[in-house]
């Protein structure tokens, strides 16, 4: 296979992090394993620095920074991180709606300033109707996706350089504008599984993102997305959210996902099941499914294993991205490879504990893709000076 443009991001645990499984997101209460298998590490800004700091050593492009309740304010950390860094960029999760969009294309032209160019943005919509009333949203999916679309129009208008007039059902802008241009223009950008969600990716973002299905799968939401994308006469490049447990060898990796399982409280499962089996989200839903049939006692670790080296046990007490790569560090490539092969170019991956799994991952996988010649070598770890 020959070299591809592949690009790897890791995760900031704004939550908070653990040797077991951080349960909550997507309307999750935060939760983590018993007390008796790990120890709960707060996200204090020296320890998402220690993760930011070792995520640009190792070579990752960027990290992905939540949004949510149960989680810290992604602009305000990451911006703090930026004085922490000097290449890693940031690609900050924020809700539209929530403010002004064009306060918010003026937060990131301001941000890209002061970082000197890190800003990514990824578009989170807002899937659980729970959430969003918390902050005062009342609209209903259908109605955020639209809202969504026409935030993402202003944005991108009020940075072009002239000023831009909007009139839709949710906003109206007269001259919207930034003082300068940002430089570069940030990159959106976002995923979701619906209808509206695809209309919204094709007419604005330049990445979409999908949580961690099966390559078949994956390879169908692609295809889909693909199309309605060239119908605007855009294309779009693609990402998948995933965890990941690299070992040396195949049976260490499994070892530890069959830790991180015998962690988990069963009464958290349940829990975390009924609240996310209520969710309006089409991706949710799908994540669920992975692990519909798992039965806890008299079962293995690999009974979650929903395609060779992808298992689905993280979904079980955490909302959103709910599936890992498991194997020694071959297979992990080897997967890798195969979601390649159907279009992903974008990797954005996480494990627990972060700080501990970014080493696994990017001292074992990454110098085997590119031993495979399938990574470029744009990406080598920052070389540390005294």
């Amino acid at each position: 296979m020959s070299s591809k443009d592949l690009k790897f991001h890791w995760f900031l645990p704004t939550s908070g992090d653990s040797r077991a499984i951080v349960g909550g997101g997507h309307g999750l209460q935060r939760g983590h394993g018993r007390p008796t298998a790990s120890a709960f590490r707060p996200p204090t800004i020296d320890y998402l620095g220690q993760i930011a700091r070792s995520a640009e050593q190792l070579g990752f492009e960027a990290v992905l920074t939540p949004t949510g309740t149960w989680c810290e304010d992604a602009w305000l950390v990451t911006a703090a991180l930026t004085q922490q860094t000097t290449r890693l960029k940031f690609l900050v999760a924020f809700r539209p709606g929530f403010v002004s969009p064009t306060l918010a294309a003026q937060m990131a032209a301001t941000y890209q300033r002061i970082s000197g160019g890190r800003l990514l943005l990824n578009i989170v919509t807002g899937g659980e109707s729970t959430e969003q009333r918390r902050f005062g949203d009342h609209l209903s999916k259908d109605e955020r996706y639209a809202r969504t679309d026409e935030f993402l129009s202003i944005v991108r208008g009020a940075w072009s350089g002239t000023p831009y007039d909007f009139a839709g059902a949710h906003y109206q802008v007269e001259g919207a504008r930034v003082a300068e241009r940002p430089d570069p223009v940030p990159e959106l950008y976002f995923g979701g599984s619906s209808a509206a969600a695809g209309t919204v990716a094709a007419r604005h973002v330049q990445t979409y993102l999908t949580w961690g299905e099966p390559p078949a799968q994956v390879a169908e939401k692609i295809a889909w997305v693909r199309g309605l994308a060239a119908g605007e006469g855009r294309t779009l490049r693609f990402g998948i959210r995933l965890h990941v447990i690299a070992r040396d060898t195949s049976e260490e990796a499994w070892a530890e996902a069959g830790r991180l399982l015998d962690a988990i409280d069963p009464a958290d499962v349940r829990t975390a099941q009924q609240t996310l089996g209520r969710s309006d989200s089409v991706g949710q839903k799908r994540m669920l499914a992975l692990h519909e049939g798992y039965r806890r006692d008299g079962g293995s670790v690999h009974d979650l294993e929903v395609h060779p080296g992808l298992w689905a046990g993280v979904g079980l007490v955490r909302g959103g991205a709910g599936t890992a790569l498991v194997g020694s560090h071959a297979e992990v490539a080897d997967l890798v490879e195969e979601y390649a092969d159907q279009g992903i170019t974008e990797f954005v991956l996480s494990g627990y504990p972060h700080l501990e799994e970014a080493y696994w991952f990017g001292e074992g996988v990454l110098p085997e893709l590119r031993r495979r010649g399938v990574l470029d070598r744009t990406g080598e770890p920052v070389r540390l000076t005294a």
